[in-house]
């Protein structure tokens, strides 16, 4: 299976094959991002997968695509019992009344969460059409955008097999890296992006709550070069290889970032009556031991990296073998969307 994460700035993909009761990875890509203005063409977004494609040098032409947060929406909802294929239509007819909000022109899938309180059809027999209410997690986004990917994966000479938000991916890459953790606490996953970070509370395995805050790894390399009037490139380095030596300035700027992460464990804490004991971190930031411990002491929780290809099996090239553990914390994602397709 190749998965590829469209990111705001880097696009990171792999080729996970399924071997017995294992997984292989055989290759990983990361590539500059198409540079568009408002929307990205049909054209473009072929010829950017074309160029994922040929990097990966992968036989199968299967492929699942992570879309941003700014592209997908995942909510939690209630809805009467129903066939699923039911569900994404009542969603499409009538997303306010779930949703809280009109999203005419979207496509939704639905996975409905167990739930201890429902009977079991073998206890009870089938339970009267809308009689009871089930949780349901829902995944959506705008038709036409699905439909533009749907066409660009076509015209690269690929097949879809799944599109799903990027949020989705680390979940599932953390449920295989770190079961007992997955199974058994409440913790939170935090992943840093380019342009937006998100977080996802689970407990025992449950997602309970997720939310994306608009502060990513951009924001603290545009403030570092404005603050310390240099390059780009070289706030890029110096944040993540030095960050020690520009303390005062990172600092300010993740303050922000950490507040924001507080205040949605705040919330699930008050709302659930949990305590979160561990925040575990991917992105490209994460390299940097300083942003770890500052984004610790903003959020009063312990806070950890984590690696996602560590239930996986190499099948790398030398060059691949030697890096793999450097970008790893940037393939969280793409690693997690391979995983819905096995």
């Amino acid at each position: 299976m190749l998965a590829i994460d469209l990111g705001g700035r880097t696009t990171k993909a792999v080729h996970l094959q399924r071997r017995g009761d294992g997984y292989v990875l055989t290759r990983y890509a990361l590539l500059d991002a198409p540079i568009y203005e408002k929307n990205l063409s049909v054209e473009l977004l072929t010829e950017h997968l074309k160029a994922v494609n040929q990097a990966l040098d992968a036989r199968t032409k299967f492929v699942t695509l992570a879309v941003g947060v700014n592209e997908s929406i995942v909510r939690h909802a209630e809805m009467p019992r129903m066939p699923v294929e039911d569900m994404r239509l009542v969603l499409k007819n009538n997303s306010r009344n779930y949703l809280q909000q009109d999203l005419s022109n979207h496509v939704f899938d639905c996975c409905i969460i167990p739930s201890a309180q429902l009977p079991k059809p073998a206890d009870s027999g089938k339970p009267p059409a809308g009689s009871q209410k089930q949780k349901i997690l829902v995944a959506g986004a705008k038709k036409q955008l699905v439909d533009d990917l749907v066409a660009a994966i076509r015209n690269a000479g690929l097949v879809a097999d799944h599109i799903l938000p990027g949020l989705i991916g680390p979940i599932n890459a953390f449920q295989l890296a770190l079961p007992e953790v997955f199974g058994r606490a409440v913790v939170a996953l935090v992943d840093i992006g380019f342009k937006h970070s998100s977080i996802c509370i689970l407990a025992e395995g449950e997602l309970l709550l997720s939310r994306t805050v608009a502060i990513g790894g951009d924001r603290l390399t545009s403030g570092l070069a404005e603050s310390m009037n240099i390059s780009y490139a070289e706030a890029e380095g110096i944040k993540v290889g030095m960050a020690n030596e520009v303390q005062p300035a990172l600092e300010s700027l993740l303050s922000p970032l950490g507040r924001e992460l507080r205040a949605s464990i705040d919330f699930f804490e008050h709302q659930h009556d949990r305590t979160i004991t561990q925040v575990f971190l991917t992105g490209a930031s994460t390299r940097s031991e300083f942003i770890l411990q500052t984004l610790q002491s903003e959020m009063m929780v312990e806070c950890k990296t984590w690696n996602p290809t560590s239930f996986l099996k190499m099948a790398l090239q030398p060059e691949q073998t030697a890096e793999i553990e450097q970008v790893a914390p940037q393939l969280t994602a793409a690693i997690g969307a391979a995983l819905t397709a096995f």
